[in-house]
């Protein structure tokens, strides 16, 4: 346990041994679907780092990484504001290759969709998703998900890369917010 961490969780929602076994059956697949394709993995950060971490390794053909970090939450703050700031942008021009969007979850939409409105003119060979969590109850804005680790109820989580005010996402599984400890 990371110190601390105990304070705020109720209960572990996603243990180690589940995301790591998801996440392998996920490389395999993108594997198999971009085979002989030049793919890109977009991380979109501070989150998804830790997924990103993982899901390369096991992606068994060659592909780049990059990263944005785009915001739309600020410290304290326990849902979207609907504005998306780009913090960070790619490091590279994507025309021509396979990007997929790696995400640590989805929630409203709003900002991948923004995410994708920003890259669509940059004429990526094509353009998808992968997200670890999927918060498909929260959804406000349609946008199409290729690759979903988990589907997830509306429960405020933390953990593997997922942050608690900046904090805890170190920790090796998902756990759910005891909210009457905030």
């Amino acid at each position: 346990m990371v110190l601390g961490a105990d304070k705020y969780l109720d209960r572990v929602l996603l243990t180690e041994e589940q995301l790591q076994t998801r996440i392998a059956e996920l490389g395999e697949t993108i594997s198999r679907d971009y085979a002989g394709k030049h793919l890109l993995l977009l991380c979109v950060l501070k989150g998804g780092v830790l997924f990103l971490t993982d899901l390369m390794r096991h992606i068994s053909i060659p592909h780049e990484i990059d990263f944005m970090a785009v915001s739309s939450y600020g410290r304290g703050v326990r849902e979207s504001s609907g504005v998306v700031r780009i913090v960070k942008d790619l490091d590279e021009p994507i025309e021509n290759k396979h990007i997929l969007i790696v995400e640590d979850i989805i929630d409203s939409g709003a900002t991948l969709s923004y995410l994708i409105q920003l890259l669509e003119p940059r004429n990526p060979a094509s353009l998808k998703i992968c997200t670890l969590l999927n918060k498909w109850e929260r959804r406000t804005v349609d946008i199409p998900v290729d690759y979903i680790g988990f589907d997830i109820e509306d429960e405020f989580v933390f953990g593997y890369g997922l942050d608690l005010d900046e904090r805890y996402r170190n920790l090796p599984y998902v756990g759910v917010v005891n909210q009457d400890n905030l």
